[in-house]
């Protein structure tokens, strides 16, 4: 009974707004259109994302916490000796990987034409301003972050190179450069296994080794990659605009030097280079997102077409596409007003709006077909939102809840936080707009069709008596059936009218029996070959609806309409194709869950970012040459520990054992024992002589950035606050998911061991928890649907509907993950916005026809599927061929993210089109809800509908007719 008054109530409120829009059009037509060009002139304030780590890596996680600690500890300026290019990147860098076509990078040739590059980079010099009086040049001397001697800090493998270099050119035996860590000429230690690439090693009998299969400091033969880092310091506003126009001067210089030295090939890397590859993927999709407006518009407009050319309404398809784009001017200028900053996810919100917006139209337009032609514009309006805005308004809720939950503060990872959040606006204003712009198009296009105006000319059709002197060709253009034509076919039996209405003739209903249904259409034997006015909701309500009107010429029906109506749904309800049918749905599940067990997840950034980009090549050529050692990991003694005490030197000992180490600890206890002394001291002598001794060596002096020295008191030695040590880990192909198990391993360590330390590298923020924070605005979404579902089939929807749907939604998204995996995508913020946009494209297309199917009475099964496909399955239909054609033209961009984002979205329409048009109606013929449910036994009880008809013309009564 609740159901039935929230039904009444909410049918009654539509049917009120269709009428007020109906007599209001002009100002519902003009005011979004006037909205969108004041809201559309903002922006002058667009602005870009250019954080690119704090979108694409979690918000809040262990590893951020851990890097601002370590900033604290060990800022990048307080380092003096050494830079580590993969433990530390400030604000601004210059990165460049050179390779050999060619032999190696060590041979004499190369290794010249090497430093010749870099001296040119190093004496390279910028403008800043380019033009006036105060303009200066900058050059790197100026830029770089210099050392205790005010000298610029370098790679270490420069200076090993320059020592080769001066050894050849004096005759003399030059030194021998071991990997992954050597010894410079000066005693120093240094690790060269992110600098030195594709390495060939001696073996012990002088046997050459493999590349990357060498041990601690075994011999180099060769090498195929070298990688140079610039580091420059970004002081203040002005120094951060050089250091910006030095990052550009430099990738000119890489790119004029590699025109030159055609042998050598060179893949730069700035600070700004993901940022700029990361939004270049919108620049590149602008002319094919034009293209797919232009298709999705074309087959717009031959959905909305039909051979009758008064009935036809191709300009409805255009003007749904212009209601979208309108809704997403509206949405971009609130953003600008707002201050929000864009990034390249957002090319997935059109096609959200899209998919929606266009379900809406095609909805209307289905529903406005079914309606009395007899009737006024604006009573044909107002049913059609009582028909359809109950059923669009409920998949909009679906689209709202699922993004807004996404987009609360419950979602670890910005990006997706943002594009839910814009997309929900965008999807709230593309419902206004379908409400007020589109409602207003379909009235002036109904007064085109009762003044029988050509829908694609607006030109008045001549009727039949005046075409027939006409030529062929013309008679074909202006084809139409007047109403006052006599009928062709004969009505399907149990109708209760056999008389066609004239277009002045009223008709009233009086319904006898009180439970009566006011609608015939309920009855399929009358609605297996009719369209039926406003019949999807079996709840009576108080308004006056038209009698069921028969198509007396099936021929002039849509195409599509046609197709389904005669053969599709009797094909995909016949016996014999049910068990094929069901036998795809096991093979869908079966492949779907074999994706589903191989989901991979992509915490890499340059996944998300344009092709062929510097980024992308950077990145590849980094994998090849640099992939057998993990980045440097830092490990961090954050509070002060008894290093003289022996269990703790053993302890951290133990903790680097396995891996290749730059340890002040490790060298310094070495040092006492060439020296005969003991590694277990008093805490007086131990620091005193790590101080004025150890630290005191040249080739031990580097260590000074590795120790933090606090005060204790007057005349006491101080303690050693803190420490670090670098440490390197053999890795294979899989380095992502090896530094990810790594990080959970040292992390647990860290948390049973006596020396309080964590581990930190720049790359574990994207890591940390990134497949939680990925998944997690997914399943929040994915429960607060089913709960939605839930809750509304207590009041407002049918349980069994909320069943239906909600195992759909479930079955499309395990279809789409699954599909998706052995698609090669992987789970990155991307796939995932695609996965939470899919719960409200399946909801749109699959909702309207367990609606359809549900609320049927009586008959069997197969007859309400028809009824239901015909009704609902032809606008979904309509819906994802329009919205497959406007995915083409996105495939072709040469982007990542957005081949992610084409390969989701067409597999999103895929399995929603496979569950509408296939699964579900093959499903409803033999599973709940059933038909005869609410029905006498043995047809006692059978309702009566008594319906007097009063025919009125301009001169008498004409009759009054009663059918029972």
């Amino acid at each position: 009974m609740l159901r039935q008054v929230l039904h009444a109530g909410l049918r009654t409120s539509f049917h009120a707004l269709g009428r007020f829009v109906a007599s209001h059009p002009v100002f519902f037509a003009s005011a979004p259109v006037l909205l969108s060009i004041l809201l559309g002139a903002s922006f002058s304030r667009y602005r870009v994302e250019e954080d690119v780590e704090s979108l694409l890596a979690p918000k809040h996680s262990l590893a951020k916490i851990e890097g601002n600690l370590v900033d604290s500890l060990f800022p990048v300026n307080r380092s003096k000796h050494a830079l580590y290019s993969d433990l530390q990147t400030p604000g601004r860098y210059g990165r460049v990987i050179i390779t050999t076509r060619k032999g190696s990078v060590l041979d004499p040739v190369h290794l010249d034409t090497i430093l010749k590059l870099h001296k040119r980079i190093y004496q390279m010099q910028v403008t800043v301003p380019a033009t006036g009086v105060n303009s200066f040049n900058y050059s790197f001397s100026y830029l770089c972050l210099p050392d205790d001697k005010n000298v610029c800090i370098i790679d270490d493998i420069i200076r090993a190179m320059e020592e080769i270099q001066s050894a050849r050119t004096s005759n003399s035996s030059g030194p021998i450069l071991r990997y992954p860590i050597t010894q410079l000429a000066d005693g120093r230690q240094a690790y060269i296994g992110h600098q030195l690439g594709g390495v060939q090693g001696w073996g012990p009998s002088g046997a050459v080794r493999g590349q990357g299969t060498g041990a601690r400091g075994e011999g180099v033969r060769s090498a195929r990659a070298l990688q140079l880092t610039y580091y420059l310091q970004a002081r203040g506003g002005l120094m951060d605009q050089v250091a910006s126009q030095w990052e550009k001067a430099f990738c000119a210089e890489l790119q004029h030097f590699a025109a030159l030295h055609p042998k050598l090939g060179l893949f730069p890397s700035t600070s700004s280079s993901l940022r700029t590859d990361f939004q270049f993927s919108s620049v590149l999709a602008h002319q094919p997102l034009l293209a797919s407006l232009g298709a999705c518009g074309v087959l717009a407009v031959l959905c909305c077409s039909m051979r009758d050319c008064v009935r036809s309404k191709p300009w409805l398809g255009l003007l749904a596409l212009l209601s979208i784009t309108l809704s997403g001017l509206t949405a971009a200028g609130i953003l600008n007003l707002t201050r929000a900053t864009y990034n390249s996810t957002y090319l997935g919100i059109p096609f959200v709006m899209l998919g929606h917006g266009l379900f809406g139209s095609f909805e209307m337009l289905s529903s406005w077909r079914r309606t009395r032609e007899d009737q006024h514009v604006k009573e044909r309006v107002a049913s059609v939102f009582e028909d359809v805005m109950l059923r669009f308004s409920g998949s909009t809720m679906l689209h709202l809840m699922t993004l807004g939950l996404a987009a609360s503060p419950l979602t670890n990872m910005e990006a997706v936080r943002l594009f839910c959040r814009t997309a929900a606006l965008a999807v709230t204003i593309s419902y206004v707009y379908m409400l007020s712009f589109y409602s207003s198009c379909l009235v002036f296009t109904g007064y085109l069709e009762t003044g029988y105006r050509h829908g694609c000319f607006c030109r008045r059709v001549p009727k039949p008596d005046r075409l027939d002197s006409k030529p062929a060709w013309y008679r074909c253009l202006m084809y139409t059936r007047y109403q006052d034509e006599a009928p062709t076919t004969n009505p399907p039996h149990g109708v209760a009218h056999s008389h066609s209405p004239t277009p002045n003739s009223t008709l009233t209903h009086t319904h006898a029996h009180p439970n009566a249904h006011p609608h015939v259409a309920n009855n399929p034997a009358a609605d297996e070959h009719a369209h039926v006015a406003n019949s999807t909701l079996t709840h009576p309500h108080v308004h006056t609806h038209p009698t069921v009107i028969i198509d007396p010429n099936p021929q002039d029906s849509h195409l599509l309409l046609g197709c389904v109506r005669r053969c599709y749904g009797d094909w995909i309800t016949n016996t014999y194709v049910k068990p094929f049918v069901v036998l795809l749905y096991l093979v869908y599940i079966s492949f779907g869950l074999m994706g589903f067990l191989q989901v991979t997840q992509g915490s890499d950034p340059s996944a998300l970012v344009a092709m062929d980009t510097a980024t992308v090549l950077y990145t590849r050529a980094q994998q090849r040459y640099f992939s057998s050692y993990s980045p440097v990991i830092g490990f961090y003694i954050y509070e002060s520990a008894p290093y003289w005490n022996a269990s703790v030197q053993r302890d951290l000992l133990e903790y680097a054992k396995g891996f290749q180490r730059i340890s002040w600890l490790e060298a310094y206890l070495n040092y006492l024992s060439d020296r005969n002394q003991s590694t277990s001291q008093p805490r007086e002598n131990f620091t005193n002589t790590l101080r004025h001794s150890f630290l005191r060596e040249p080739q031990f002096a580097h260590f000074a950035d590795d120790i933090i020295f606090a005060e204790r008191g007057q005349g006491e030695e101080p303690d050693v606050a803190a420490s670090r040590i670098f440490l390197v880990a053999k890795t294979t192909e899989n380095k992502r998911e090896e530094m990810s198990v790594l990080l959970d391993t040292l992390r647990r360590l860290s948390l049973t061991s006596r020396v309080r330390f964590l581990i930190f590298n720049p790359s574990f923020v994207y890591l940390d928890r990134y497949a939680a924070a990925v998944s997690s605005p997914l399943r929040h979404s994915l429960l607060a649907v089913l709960f939605l579902l839930g809750l509304s089939s207590l009041a407002v929807v049918e349980p069994l509907v909320s069943v239906w749907l909600g195992l759909t939604l479930l079955s499309v998204q395990f279809g789409v993950l699954g599909f998706m995996t052995l698609w090669g995508v992987e789970l990155d913020c991307m796939s995932v916005l695609c996965l939470i946009s899919a719960l409200g494209h399946s909801a749109d297309c699959s909702g309207p026809l367990l609606c359809g199917f549900s609320s049927g009475r009586g008959d069997s099964r197969t007859r309400w599927v028809r009824v239901a496909l015909e009704r609902h399955g032809v606008p979904s239909l309509q819906t994802l061929i329009c919205y497959g054609a406007a995915l083409v033209p996105v495939g072709s961009v040469r982007s990542n993210l957005t081949h992610t984002l084409f390969r989701c979205l067409t597999l999103t329409a895929g399995c929603s089109a496979l569950h509408t048009l296939a699964f579900l109606p093959t499903l409803l013929t033999f599973l709940p809800p059933s038909k005869s449910r609410g029905l006498p036994p043995d047809g006692e009880g059978q309702r009566q509908e008594v319906e007097c008809v009063e025919m009125n013309d301009s001169t008498r009564v004409v009759d009054q007719i009663t059918t029972v």
